[in-house]
């Protein structure tokens, strides 16, 4: 049978004034899993701004808060860049005001075998996911710290942060240190009035990826192999992003919620053939 489906799409779990008067900037949120959580914090009263550095995603994004009658813009950030992200938080507090919740969703991420891997390629992945977050929770925090006002953050982590991957070395690694610069964050900014969490999300299909990994998307069979018996409805994460950051969780910091179904945990007696990453991805 497995576990049940969730409410639909458009059902609110918190009160639906929680974020008002709030502004949340969420990195990489005009599309996928990005356009679902800044989605549902619109949902419940949030001004979102939508930083990204494709024009096309920004307007999208913008568009779908803006027909559920949000307050949102859409703003050009290249998370590498901490110059750029200043400026970017100077934008968004002249248009909507002083940002009080920060979710680091940006990514980038492509499977790879690690000896046919460019240091290029390498040093993108790691400067988006890792050094990014860095740089766009610590110009939060210097914010929020200099007007004495509480903030959260949420950084996006990934499930084999802890076990690693074939064809993830990459991305594996960066998610690690995300994992790891939530713990130290949280520990050092609790008494500064502004919790760090982590949300790993499983498998939550949906169209905005790369061509390679979107060719082996099949939702129906993927659910058949993890212990849930489904895979996430991307509205789903947005509600654990909702809650994670407001006011109900305001003792929680410093902790990476697992949103996946159990499949991270999934051992047995017997295991799957071992398929290598080379005939994986030739």
């Amino acid at each position: 049978m497995g576990l049940p489906a969730p409410p639909q799409l458009g059902t609110s779990m918190l009160p639906p004034d929680t974020y008002r008067g709030k502004v949340v900037m969420v990195t990489g949120g005009g599309t996928g899993l990005g356009k679902a959580m800044a989605t549902e914090f619109a949902r419940l009263g949030a001004a979102v701004a939508i930083a990204s550095r494709n024009t096309e995603h920004r307007e999208n994004g913008v568009r779908a808060l803006e027909e559920l009658g949000a307050q949102a813009i859409g703003v050009a950030l290249d998370v590498r860049d901490d110059a750029a992200i200043a400026m970017t938080f100077d934008e968004i507090e002249a248009q909507l005001g002083s940002v009080d919740v920060l979710v680091n969703n940006a990514a980038g991420n492509f499977p790879s075998q690690a000896v046919k891997m460019s240091a290029n390629a390498w040093r993108s992945v790691v400067d988006i996911v890792l050094n990014g977050t860095f740089l766009c929770s610590t110009e939060f925090a210097r914010r929020a710290i200099e007007h004495q006002v509480p903030g959260a953050i949420l950084n996006i982590g990934a499930t084999y942060s802890w076990t690693g991957g074939p064809g993830t070395a990459h991305s594996a690694a960066a998610k690690a240190g995300v994992t790891n610069l939530t713990q130290s964050l949280a520990v050092e900014w609790a008494p500064k009035g502004i919790r760090v969490n982590c949300l790993a999300p499983g498998l939550f299909p949906h169209n905005d990826l790369p061509p390679v990994l979107l060719a082996r998307q099949n939702p129906q069979a993927d659910g058949q192999r993890i212990p849930a018996g489904r895979v996430g409805r991307p509205h789903e994460l947005g509600w654990a992003a909702t809650y994670l950051c407001s006011p109900f969780a305001s003792y929680l910091t410093g902790h990476t919620l697992v949103l996946d179904g159990a499949n991270w945990l999934r051992r047995g007696l017997s295991m799957p053939d071992f398929v290598p990453i080379d005939e994986q991805f030739p």
